[in-house]
């Protein structure tokens, strides 16, 4: 983020932050048109979003040998400048960030998502794939998602299970997410994973600084090929879910369960010990070996 100079509080003058804003389910998702007007009392919001549902795509950017990605103005009730885009939310936020639409972006803010993003459905959230997108970017993300009162299945929500949504108490919780990080912006940028309960402001019990559940709330248990009538060799993939999953109280799925906000911030992908796999290791230290030994490892002095 960029630091405003000594005087006002950021976003009282001409400093005033650009917070771009997404989503994974598309420019015409209720829940990312709420986010949207919450965030205008923090800074200039503009809006880049997918002009369809791309739940599940994590920080995908799409083959970009291949595509041609568009852009076409779009309306969100009082929001200066909205842009839908042919592609995924990672997308979105990578033209962001280059300076497409002007810039720089102080901020990018992802949701509201219908459905917990916890566990391991942050790896295949594209609302959590945006904020990660942006982190990379060296430009701070939040991904922010709710529960729903119907069945969420690895972080989405059914059409039909998205009812009696209180929008506007993630909403809410997203503003002070967000008013934090511009008050104190982070030394590096961050991705800060915001999972709200489906409640009205009053009945949240608190917030949580949580770990990452090693399951979603619910997940897919099975999948199964189905013969497809009068297809050779075609067959349908029939899955079916497990049931809840009971989570402990310090990890994310916990927390919302519990009725309280959850703040997980997700670091950078990175290595791990090699020697925790010795038989790759292994194979591949004997392969060189042998080609040391018939002289086809070394290099030229």
């Amino acid at each position: 983020m960029r630091r405003a100079a000594a005087g006002p509080p950021l976003g009282q003058h001409e400093a005033v932050p650009r917070i771009l804003v997404t989503n994974d389910d598309g420019i015409d998702s209720e829940g990312l048109h709420v986010l949207a007007r919450a965030m205008e009392d923090h800074g200039d919001v503009v809006v880049i979003a997918p002009d369809r549902e791309y739940s599940g795509a994590s920080a995908a950017l799409g083959p970009l040998h291949l595509i041609r990605p568009e852009t076409q103005r779009a309306h969100v009730q009082g929001i200066r400048e909205a842009w839908a885009v042919s592609g995924p939310p990672g997308l979105c936020v990578m033209f962001g960030v280059m300076g497409a639409f002007g810039g720089p972006f102080d901020l990018v803010v992802a949701g509201i998502n219908p459905g917990e993003n916890i566990g391991r459905a942050v790896y295949h959230s594209g609302t959590v794939g945006a904020a990660v997108t942006a982190r990379c970017r060296r430009v701070t993300g939040v991904a922010v998602s709710q529960a729903v009162q119907g069945p969420s299945v690895e972080g989405q929500g059914e059409e039909d299970g998205v009812v009696d949504q209180h929008w506007e108490t993630a909403a809410d919780v997203a503003g002070t997410v967000v008013a934090g990080l511009l008050a104190e912006p982070p030394n590096e940028a961050v991705a800060v994973n915001v999972n709200v309960p489906n409640v009205e402001p009053a009945q949240l019990r608190h917030w949580r600084s949580t770990i990452l559940a090693t399951l979603p709330a619910r997940a897919l248990a099975s999948a199964t090929l189905r013969p497809k009538p009068g297809h050779t060799g075609a067959y349908r993939i029939e899955m079916a879910w497990g049931e809840p999953s009971v989570l402990g109280p310090d990890t994310d799925g916990g927390a919302v369960a519990g009725g309280e906000v959850s703040i997980t911030l997700l670091g950078a992908y990175t290595e791990t010990d090699l020697t925790g796999g010795p038989g790759l290791a292994g194979a591949l230290s004997r392969r060189w070996s042998r080609a040391d030994e018939a002289g086809l490892g070394r290099t030229s002095p």
